[in-house]
């Protein structure tokens, strides 16, 4: 796998979402959901995408097993996070019900997060 370009295209196609979720948000005139859309871009295009550079710029950081399993961690905790965000905010599941899987999906961000620095540390 590579990494780099897995992180850049993952991170490509959250931006296109953030761009659609914040046109429809607009158009709409309704803005509740402001801090999805803020989330969507953040952990989702502009996390990846500077993951993804920085593979691609230390070709030494992509080595190993460290880089698959940050890659893999932030994938699920951002993709549980942002749905669930998305399905709090709107009503559909209860905060009672989907709050206690939001430290799982942090975690597993926040994990991700140690591993690319110790990698940097390591390699870079």
């Amino acid at each position: 796998m590579n990494i780099s370009r897995g992180f850049l295209l993952t991170g490509a196609v959250y931006l296109l979402i953030g761009i659609l979720f914040g046109s429809y948000m607009g158009a709409s005139g309704n803005h509740e959901l402001a801090p999805v859309h803020a989330h969507i871009n953040l952990l989702g295009f502009t996390l990846m995408t500077v993951f993804g550079l920085g593979y691609r710029l230390i070709p030494a950081l992509a080595e190993g097993l460290l880089p698959r399993l940050h890659f893999w961690l932030h994938q699920l905790g951002g993709l549980g996070l942002l749905a669930g965000l998305f399905l709090m905010m709107s009503g559909s599941v209860p905060a009672e019900t989907i709050g206690p899987m939001f430290p799982i999906f942090e975690g597993a961000i926040l994990v991700g997060v140690l591993l690319w620095l110790t990698n940097l540390l390591r390699r870079a």
